[in-house]
């Protein structure tokens, strides 16, 4: 679900580190008011959507309109949000939601689980944004070349703002997923997750420098990535050579990308 916003980003060239912290925050936001606050769980998810995309635009703000690098806004924010996390919660795990909220999560229609309904529809709409939407092909034009897109008459910073503030909204909505998931905030439920996100979008076949990919490939390349996690987990692997390996990954899909931009280029 994550891996939806963060193509748009780098559709744009940009890159967005906060994901993984949104996520925690999230978490921790949303399991703080429905536990400590006695908040009904659906206006809890609902603040904690609006305040997921607010960190979105407030990244969007910092890369366009300050003009601060994206890689440098968003480790800003993920290092200032992940310590507010921690401060809302101690540091300690909170937990004790409704059986309702629980559904989000664990819940099934059929033999379907819920959360991959979730995914299904977040994908689809990810596609009709860049396939059908008049800001979807603006997407690819900032990507290929701000300078001729600003030329053309496209507004470069309200689409950056937009970028940013989506892929705040879909990190929001995977740190609910979680929370209900594994039915406990914690304030480190995201940790790492911007990298295997920023590696599902890159083997998904989405160009780094921006202006090229498509929601099926990220689709593809999310799957490669779950399908090769849980096979190491079942192979009984160590954690640490886990992350060599989605390192390994990940230098492999951004250096065929950087290969074949040079083989288009010659």
């Amino acid at each position: 679900i994550a891996s939806i916003g963060m193509t748009f980003v780098i559709l744009l060239g940009d890159i967005d580190l906060s994901t993984g912290t949104v996520i925690s925050f999230v978490n921790i936001l949303c399991a703080h008011m429905m536990v400590n606050m006695g908040m009904n769980p659906v206006i809890a998810v609902l603040i904690s959507l609006v305040a997921s995309t607010l960190i979105g635009v407030l990244n969007g703000f910092m890369v366009s309109t300050v003009g601060i690098p994206a890689i440098i806004a968003t480790y800003a924010t993920q290092t200032a949000f992940m310590g507010l996390a921690l401060i809302m919660c101690g540091g300690m795990p909170i937990s004790g939601f409704s059986k309702g909220f629980a559904m989000i999560g664990q819940g099934y229609v059929g033999v379907v689980p819920i959360p991959v309904i979730i995914m299904a529809i977040c994908f689809a709409i990810g596609s009709f944004i860049l396939n059908k939407t008049y800001f979807g092909r603006y997407f690819y034009a900032v990507g290929g070349n701000v300078e001729a897109a600003r030329l053309s008459g496209i507004l470069v910073n309200r689409i950056k703002y937009l970028v940013f503030a989506i892929s705040g909204f879909f990190a929001g909505l995977a740190g609910i997923v979680m929370l209900s998931r594994t039915n406990s905030g914690m304030s480190n439920a995201g940790y790492g997750y911007e990298f295997k996100v920023i590696t599902c979008v890159v083997l998904g076949g989405v160009s780094v420098t921006g202006g090229y990919g498509k929601i099926s490939g990220v689709i593809a390349g999310t799957f490669i990535i779950g399908a090769l996690q849980n096979g190491m987990v079942l192979m009984n692997i160590n954690s640490y050579v886990q992350d060599i390996v989605m390192g390994v990954v990940l230098a492999l899909a951004v250096g065929f990308d950087c290969i074949q931009k040079k083989k288009q280029s010659n």
